[in-house]
């Protein structure tokens, strides 16, 4: 079978490039109370420690993100521990809005209209929660076909696929983005998320703005098109490598680790490959939503720029401004600190995320500097 794996990312480009996306961990330990400076030479970040234990929860996009990132501090913070625990964005919201965890991960930023933020001020003790940008995560279309490489779709025969209508790869809506392809005449698989996900609200998010009307469903955390779901982006990783003729949706970082086909996407100007570059190109034209230290984004998923690949997710640490206890507040501040250094977000865009950009990194840091 031929499967297909991209480069790394190069961080020079990258760096211009991209923009955000954020995480969470779980644990309730109380947190030991002090604090003690670090400092790396080299171009190392140079952060304060806080001693004790943090606790977040949330979207399972940017776990292998969240996994460097917590190596790295507690190699530089002895006597700190960080838990995460990659449940999906639904669930970490409900936990960091009931107290259970310090911090969540989230692939979309709080919602008014369903209660979460008014939930989440309540937690911080009526202090304002903040959605706070900083891991880019592209969304691969992944698939496990041995015919054929280089497969290109659109908006509409994407969603016609994940919506059950085109239900073979050699559909004529198929072969006419694939000419010359040698497409097989078998069913396709498709797997999606089956718990509350922010990869899925993007993804439909992307599906219902560029398909042409062929999504009809308003985007939300749970899926609503055909397929067999599975738990965590994992889980979807792991159904489609597992399974010839399937297709599904995951961060990129996942299809990578498995080595899947990704789908070129066409958005009108030719068929755009998922790289570190073409997805930044979409993160340019984020409009900011927020307020203040509130540094949500809104994205345009149906954005007709050549070579601007236009599946990506925003993951967004959500944190009290206010409102923990001094020794919570410290290591909050202590670990957001470190993963939005230079040094922190280099790390991620070696395994398939993306660094902030400087522009949104300023706001980021002020944001943080900012938690009390």
């Amino acid at each position: 079978m031929k499967l297909y794996r991209y480069g790394r990312l190069a961080a020079v480009g990258l760096a211009g490039a991209l923009a955000l996306t954020a995480c969470g961990s779980d644990d309730n330990t109380p947190a030991a109370t002090g604090a003690k400076p670090s400092s790396t030479g080299g171009g190392g970040a140079s952060i304060e420690c806080a001693t004790g234990t943090l606790s977040g929860e949330g979207s399972s996009a940017q776990k292998n993100a969240m996994d460097e990132w917590v190596k790295g501090y507690q190699a530089k913070c002895a006597g700190t521990t960080v838990n995460y625990n990659p449940t999906g964005s639904g669930a970490g919201i409900k936990q960091f809005n009931a107290g259970q965890v310090d911090f969540a991960g989230s692939d979309s930023a709080l919602k008014k209209d369903k209660g979460e933020v008014a939930a989440a001020a309540k937690r911080c003790q009526g202090n304002e929660a903040l959605n706070l940008p900083l891991v880019v995560g592209p969304i691969a279309v992944a698939y496990n076909v041995p015919e054929v490489e280089g497969l290109v779709l659109n908006g509409e025969v994407a969603a016609k696929i994940f919506n059950g209508k085109v239900k073979k790869w050699n559909d004529p809506a198929i072969a006419g983005l694939n000419s010359g392809a040698k497409l097989p005449d078998g069913d396709i698989k498709v797997f999606s998320r089956s718990d509350e996900s922010g990869t899925t609200e993007n993804f439909e998010k992307y599906l219902k703005a560029a398909s042409n009307g062929a999504w009809t469903t308003e985007p939300s955390k749970q899926w609503a098109g055909a397929g067999e779901g599975r738990e965590k982006s994992s889980g979807v990783q792991e159904a489609v490598k597992a399974e010839e003729g399937s297709i599904g949706y995951m961060e990129w970082s996942f299809a990578k680790d498995a080595q899947l086909g990704i789908a070129k996407i066409d958005a009108g100007a030719g068929p755009v490959e998922l790289s570190g570059e073409t997805a930044g190109k979409a993160l340019e034209a984020a409009k900011p939503e927020g307020e203040g230290n509130d540094l949500r984004l809104k994205l345009d998923y149906a954005t007709k720029e050549a070579g601007t690949y236009p599946i990506v997710l925003v993951t967004y640490e959500i944190v009290c401004s206010k409102g923990l206890s001094a020794d919570k507040a410290k290591l909050v501040k202590s670990f957001l600190s470190y993963a939005s250094s230079p040094e922190a977000q280099q790390k991620i865009a070696e395994i398939g995320y993306a660094p902030v950009p400087s522009s949104v990194a300023s706001k980021v840091t002020a944001a943080v500097a900012s938690l009390g």
